[in-house]
């Protein structure tokens, strides 16, 4: 595209903006991170706020007790069906959803701005019910799953995946993608060995695979090139 030529260069933004759709997602986590932050201090809604966020965890957290029950009864209730992704937005703390948010921020931009806003979006969203399925399904933890993590893994899984795809074309060995995904566990182990963990780091592993692996879809030209590569196998 060409540069407007009564464009003033003063006028030019020296950085490209946020997708949307990630600053959307963004403002939505931080403003209820804020709600509940500002409750817990006393400063919105009153000696009730204090439970707020208690309140929401038990309401809006994945939990993989009512998810054996759903299976093995055979129900599956809105209100809790509703939990695969309502889980991403409630937090244990502000600097939980601090630290999401900024992985949010720098993933989504580069993300977003190859993807479409729905591709990105599709990404998040279902990167992170896969990781609360995987949750689920694999562990027996009475813990409840909760915040941004799994989803914005799956973002890491998006990024990777165009970083394969660039190191492919340039011929270099596209393992290197894995670098950073690599670097993240890494990080995970040392502080759970150190501190102790919990079973959550097998929903961001889940959600990492289901990023990478839809981005061979949803991404530009991505059915396409999936579709040439398995004729040419």
């Amino acid at each position: 595209m060409s540069e407007d030529p009564y464009q003033s260069p003063e006028t030019v933004s020296p950085v490209n903006p946020l997708p949307p759709v990630v600053v959307a997602l963004f403002v939505i986590i931080i403003g209820i991170e804020a709600m509940f932050s500002l409750a817990a201090r006393g400063m919105l809604g009153g000696p009730a706020g204090i439970g707020w966020r208690l309140d929401a965890i038990q309401s809006y957290a994945f939990s993989g007790l009512i998810f054996d029950w759903m299976w093995d009864n055979g129900q599956w209730p809105a209100e809790h069906l509703i939990r695969f992704v309502s889980y991403l937005f409630i937090h244990t703390s502000f600097t939980h959803a601090l630290f999401v948010c900024v992985m949010l921020l720098a993933l989504g931009k580069m993300v977003g701005e190859v993807f479409t806003g729905l591709a990105t979006l599709s990404v998040f969203v279902v990167s992170g019910a896969a990781g609360a399925l995987t949750y689920g399904v694999i562990l027996d933890d009475p813990a409840p799953l909760i915040g941004g993590f799994p989803a914005v893994y799956g973002l890491i899984g998006a990024f990777t995946y165009l970083l394969w795809l660039k190191l492919g074309e340039l011929g270099a060995q596209q393992v290197r993608a894995f670098t950073l995904i690599g670097f993240l566990m890494g990080i995970q182990l040392i502080f759970g060995l150190l501190f102790g963990g919990q079973n959550d780091w097998l929903a961001d592993v889940a959600g990492f695979a289901t990023g990478f692996l839809m981005s061979f879809v949803v991404s530009p030209g991505g059915f396409s090139r999936l579709r040439e590569k398995m004729h040419r196998d």
